[in-house]
Order: C-alpha cells, then sequence, then structure tokens
C-alpha cells in the first residue's frame, strides 16, 4: 500500500509539474505574432521553391536566396547603415510635419462651425489631388534637394490623420461638451481631458494609414535626384540591371513600414485597454 501511495503522489506531481509546461507550448502556437507569420512564410517558401523549379525566371523575380545574398553584398560595401539612417530621416521629417498640420486643421474643422466651413473644404479638395502627380510641381518650386522629397511625405501623411482625426471628434458623444461646460473645464482642459482621449482609436488608425504612405511616398520621392538613401542604392542597381538589389531595397523599404506599425500597433495596444473587453 505504501508503494501505491507513492506512485500516486510521484503522479501527481508529473501531472502537476507538466501542466504548466503544456500551458505555456500551448500559449507559444496560440501566439498572435507566431500566426500572423505564418502565411508570409508560406509565401516565402513557395517564392523559393518557384524560383528553383524555374516557375519564377530569376530575370523576373530571384529567389529570396539570391537576394539575401544581394542584401549581404550591400551590407558589406558599408552603405546600407548611412542609407537606411537617411531614409529615416526624412520619413521622420516628412511624418512630423505631416502630422503636426493635420492634428492642427482637423481639430480646429471639427471643434467649430467657423472652422468647419474655413478648413474643411480646401482640405477635401487637396486630397483629391493626385499624390505623385505633385512631383513636377514641387521641383518647380524647390529644386531638387531634400525639400520635396520631405514635403511629398508630409502631404501623403497629412491626409488620412486629417480624415480619421476629423471624424473621432465628430463622432463624440454631444453630452460630453455638455459636461466639459458644467465642470467648467477651459478649451486645452477639454481637448486634453475629453476630446482627445476620446478620438484617440480613430487617430491611431490614421495614424498607421499615414505611416503606410509616409514609406509610399519616401520610395518615390527618393527617385528625385537622391543621392543618398536607400532610393540611390535602387537607381543606381537599376542602372546596372540589379534586379536582385533593386528588390532587396524594395523589401528594406516594406520592413521598415512594418516595423513602425507594429510599433503604434503596440501603442495602441496599451492606450486603449480600456476599450479591450
Amino acid at each position: 500500500m505504501t508503494l501505491a501511495i507513492g506512485w500516486k503522489t510521484a503522479d501527481r506531481q508529473a501531472a502537476a509539474t507538466g501542466a504548466p509546461a503544456a500551458r505555456r507550448t500551448g500559449q507559444i502556437w496560440r501566439s498572435p505574432w507566431l500566426l500572423r507569420s505564418l502565411t508570409p512564410l508560406a509565401l516565402l517558401l513557395a517564392w523559393q521553391a518557384g524560383s528553383k523549379t524555374g516557375v519564377l525566371s530569376e530575370d523576373i523575380l530571384p529567389a529570396p536566396s539570391v537576394i539575401l545574398d544581394a542584401g549581404l553584398e550591400v551590407w558589406r560595401g558599408g552603405e546600407f547603415g548611412d542609407a537606411v539612417t537617411v531614409s529615416g530621416q526624412r520619413v521622420l521629417l516628412g511624418f512630423a510635419l505631416g502630422a503636426t498640420v493635420a492634428v492642427l486643421l482637423a481639430v480646429l474643422a471639427a471643434s467649430s462651425r467657423i472652422g468647419e466651413y474655413l478648413v474643411d473644404p480646401p482640405m477635401q479638395m487637396l486630397r483629391t489631388v493626385p499624390l505623385f502627380g505633385l512631383i513636377p510641381v514641387f521641383i518647380i518650386w524647390f529644386g531638387i534637394d531634400e525639400q520635396p522629397k520631405i514635403f511629398l511625405i508630409a502631404l501623403g501623411v497629412a491626409f488620412p490623420l486629417y480624415l480619421n482625426t476629423y471624424a473621432g471628434i465628430r463622432q463624440l458623444d454631444p453630452k460630453l461638451g455638455e459636461l466639459s461646460q458644467v465642470l467648467g473645464l477651459t478649451a486645452w482642459e477639454r481637448l486634453r481631458d475629453i476630446v482627445f482621449p476620446g478620438a484617440l482609436p480613430s487617430v491611431l488608425v490614421g495614424l498607421r494609414q499615414s505611416l503606410g504612405i509616409a514609406w509610399l511616398s519616401l520610395i518615390v520621392a527618393e527617385q528625385i535626384n537622391a543621392s543618398a538613401g536607400l532610393g540611390f542604392i535602387v537607381n543606381n542597381a537599376r542602372e546596372f540591371l540589379r534586379i536582385d538589389i533593386v528588390i532587396f531595397g524594395l523589401l528594406v523599404y516594406g520592413t521598415l513600414g512594418l516595423l513602425t506599425d507594429a510599433l503604434v500597433r503596440a501603442i495602441e495596444h496599451r492606450a486603449l485597454r480600456w476599450s479591450r473587453r
């Protein structure tokens, strides 16, 4: 009987020890990051298999392994780090300029009837103008230095953020405005404590859209006589018909865009904890 009791005790201890391990393993397999990476990994494997079997021509779309070798070649050349830094600075400056203008105009347009009549009509008109069609105009106005690149990014950033911020403020419950009057809040306190927290979900959606357009605008902007940055590497590779380096540069653009989007998603996850069930 003593031996049987010892076996049962050992079984209970093993089960207690194994349960947390199994639970941790299940949590890992259900991790959102792992689940979101399954489709990209499957596409990458299909791309590699298609290139190796000849379904995809190496002259049109080289295999991922070839593009990786091209990336290592650029890295060993010592210009990759500087290129990413320069391109990142352009996006940062353009985004800061466009986001600041967009939020200020959205608050002005959504907070008063006069602001709506003065600000919203020209913004709605300007957002229908093709963004990349303005490149010749920007070159004439600002030359071929850094200014047209930054202003093009800023313009691309401004409209999605403006529209989402404007909509978020307009969708607030009117009773919150009455509450601010009862409490005697100043205009700044009303914006800080009621308007911005209430409109934050829409603002973050606009922020994600704006960051995506910022990197898209950068790809086009860096075709304007770029002497540094990722666009400079891509343009040089195009001159020498190095399609592998061109695709590597485009993948770097996309990766940087995903990283900034993940950053905003993390901010959204933390800032909107109150809205989750």
